[in-house]
């Protein structure tokens, strides 16, 4: 069940319908506990059985952390869960991935080895709820958090419909709280939640699918040299793509919760107008780049053990973000790119702070376009299905072929083109504000007017119903 389709639509109607009844918080609760067990068991029921024991495990092993009057002890439990947690994620998720490396290991030394057929399949969101759930037995490891005495309200806070599939990737303190009181939306929360989640649609139906899309699709399904022009316009698009298709799940999600009286904090702020790559990964998918930052990149040892400790420390901390996104090793590169970047970034502010560097406008907008061709540099990893193709994508863009034809239609590069376009100047516009701020400052007669246009026009684009593309993540 994706939420860009009308069974989503009709679900939703329903839980928010069993919400607002008068039934007792405690009922509600359960209703929204259910209600997510259906939406994940849509995609394939049996997988519910990993999330059940997955959260029974960390509701268990938080509590015996609690009680170990050792660190010994309090270690060992929390092995436990990591042991579980990371195992399925590896089995599921990475199996596969490390068998073909051993398989060509092999070869490489002469032995024929063929590795056993055993077609596993990835369960839909296994990354986000794990990390889910792996942040509440680490967080009282580390006693930030007591442990939730209530096993149907840790259930909910990793199972909860809203972000269970693709984020944003929450912290116990950020919703846990919220289930203690009886939760429901004010007619301004739900408007503000409906026009959320407006918004978020139509960025993924008609931005993400409509738009970029077919671009980004003709370019990298494209198996023949094409034009620079055109391997460019379709790697930017892609870009943008990504863009469109996270932030608007997230956007729904946020708009989701907001409906039925919960708060999600956002997991995007403006990252095509990030100046610097440090300020990219403050704004593009907040929820992961701060679960790295505080569960893997600080552990590590972060900034405090000496510069040299430090780029190790953040190429580990971005690689292992490059291959949570994907079993594969154009995931690990896009990963180990942007370690490279924050490294040399900090490098360079450490060896040019004393120079006197322009502080205008210009100067900063510069420095963001610089950021964002990167990025979209980058994204040629992210996309291909294999080294190889990003390869033969980056001698596209870069080196240009004497037979090389142009395979996009001038329709929609136009298209394309513009949707970018539009894109960079309201992320440079919003670079500094938040939406809300906007939101209220603008007359009411311009939001309405936008919130009928943006759903009209997701009226006609209509779609296919695609899944979003970090569900595959």
């Amino acid at each position: 069940m994706v939420f860009n389709s009308l069974s989503f639509v009709v679900f939703f109607g329903i839980v928010l319908l069993l919400h607002n009844l008068p039934f007792s918080w405690q009922i509600k609760k359960f209703n929204l506990l259910i209600a997510s067990y259906l939406f994940y068991a849509a995609w394939n029921p049996p997988f519910i059985v990993l999330l059940w024991a997955s959260t029974l495990v960390d509701w268990l092993v938080a509590r015996q952390i609690h009680r170990q009057p050792t660190g010994a002890r309090r270690r060992t439990w929390l092995i436990v869960s990591l042991v579980l947690n990371l195992g399925f994620l590896g089995f599921f998720k990475y199996w596969k991935f490390a068998l073909e490396n051993w398989q060509a290991l092999m070869a490489l030394i002469g032995v024929h080895y063929e590795p056993p057929q055993l077609g596993i399949l990835l369960p839909v969101g296994i990354s986000f709820y794990i990390f889910h759930s792996m942040s509440y037995t680490l967080d009282v490891y580390w006693r930030r958090v007591e442990p939730i005495r209530k096993l149907s309200d840790f259930a909910l806070f990793v199972a909860f419909f809203t972000q269970l599939v693709a984020g944003p990737i929450l912290r116990t303190a950020q919703l846990v709280p919220q289930f203690a009181q009886p939760r429901k939306a004010t007619r301004d929360q739900l408007c503000w939640g409906l026009a959320l989640m407006t918004l978020g649609l139509f960025e993924k139906v008609v931005l993400a699918d409509g738009a970029l899309a077919p671009v980004a699709d003709a370019v990298f399904g494209n198996r023949d040299p094409m034009l620079a022009v055109d391997a460019w316009l379709g790697t930017v698009a892609f870009t943008a793509q990504i863009f469109c298709d996270f932030a608007g799940y997230s956007t729904i999600a946020i708009g989701a919760a907001l409906c039925l009286g919960f708060s999600i904090p956002n997991n995007f702020r403006a990252p095509f107008a990030a100046v610097g790559f440090a300020d990219y990964w403050t704004r593009w998918h907040i929820s992961l780049s701060s679960w790295l930052r505080d569960y893997v990149y600080y552990p590590l040892g972060g900034s405090r053990k000496g510069e040299r400790r430090t780029y190790v420390n953040l190429m580990t901390t971005m690689m292992l973000s490059g291959l949570w996104h994907g079993a594969n090793w154009t995931f690990v590169v896009w990963g180990g790119l942007f370690g490279v970047s924050l490294c040399g970034e900090r490098w360079i502010k450490k060896k040019t702070a004393h120079w006197p560097w322009p502080s205008g406008m210009s100067f900063k907008l510069s420095l963001a376009l610089l950021t964002f061709t990167t990025v979209c540099v980058t994204r040629v990893f992210f996309r291909s299905r294999d080294l190889s193709q990003a390869m033969a994508v980056l001698g596209d863009m870069f080196g240009g072929h004497a037979d090389a034809v142009a395979i996009l239609p001038t329709v929609k590069i136009f298209e394309a083109v513009l949707c970018i376009g539009a894109l960079f100047g309201a992320h440079w516009y919003m670079r500094n504000r938040e939406l809300e701020e906007v939101v209220a400052r603008a007359p009411r007669a311009l939001i309405a007017a936008m919130w009928i246009c943006m759903a009209f026009a997701i009226t006609v684009t209509q779609g296919t119903g695609d899944a979003f593309i970090y569900f595959q993540f």
